[in-house]
């Protein structure tokens, strides 16, 4: 029988050897507040403001640009409303140079700027207008036939313009022509000299110190 002070002592639990000591109990999560676990909602009445996109900023660049350009282009026509409206004409009025620079002849270095022909004989120079009396067209100097070929409608002329087959019916007009006080010839296509049909010829015409029809050589 044990004495009353001897205290009761708990078996001891042995550990095999070899086993690995048990894991120590995970530490309990910390709890997030309940304001940090959701967003916070905004206010009422508060506008929220995304960030614009490219795109859209683009579609309102090209748009304020088209509306600009519209603009000006409206602003131009309003100006030019009040601009005096003019056509610039060529002179009716130039020279060719001396009667020296042409030979016998027809000469049509002047048919593409001035629409003229420039013909030399024995005894005068003139000019005629490379116009047919037909119906306006150019006609063309054919040199192998000696002769000008209107390609509308075949009407013909001699190296004076004389008419002489197709239905033109009178030769071509003579442009005005005096010498200046440098010896240039002056052509003036305001003042033509014509031949009608059954009319005055006023190719023979005298020339006169202000000119004429042709220059006497």
């Amino acid at each position: 029988m044990d004495s009353p002070n001897s205290q009761e002592q708990e078996p001891a639990v042995e550990t095999p050897s070899g086993t690995p000591p048990a894991a120590a109990p995970p530490a309990p999560k910390t709890a997030l507040p309940a304001a940090a676990a959701r967003p916070v909602a905004p206010p009422p009445g508060a506008v929220v403001e995304s960030a614009p996109s490219p795109v859209n900023k683009m579609r309102r660049r090209i748009v304020w640009a088209s509306v600009a350009g519209f603009l000006t282009t409206c602003f131009l026509m309003f100006l030019r409303f009040f601009l005096p409206r003019s056509i610039l004409e060529p002179s009716t009025t130039f020279r060719i140079g001396p009667t020296s620079d042409y030979a016998l002849g027809v000469d049509t270095k002047w048919q593409q700027q001035y629409r003229i022909w420039v013909t030399k004989t024995s005894d005068r120079l003139f000019v005629i207008y490379a116009r047919c009396t037909h119906l306006g067209c150019t006609p063309d100097w054919k040199a192998s036939e000696n002769k000008f070929k209107c390609p509308c409608h075949g009407s013909g002329y001699d190296s004076e313009g004389i008419n002489f087959e197709g239905p033109a019916p009178r030769p071509m007009d003579r442009a005005h022509v005096e010498l200046d006080a440098e010896g240039q010839i002056v052509v003036d296509l305001a003042r033509l000299y014509d031949w009608p049909k059954g009319g005055k010829n006023r190719f023979e015409e005298p020339p006169t110190s202000s000119g004429g029809p042709f220059i006497p050589l």
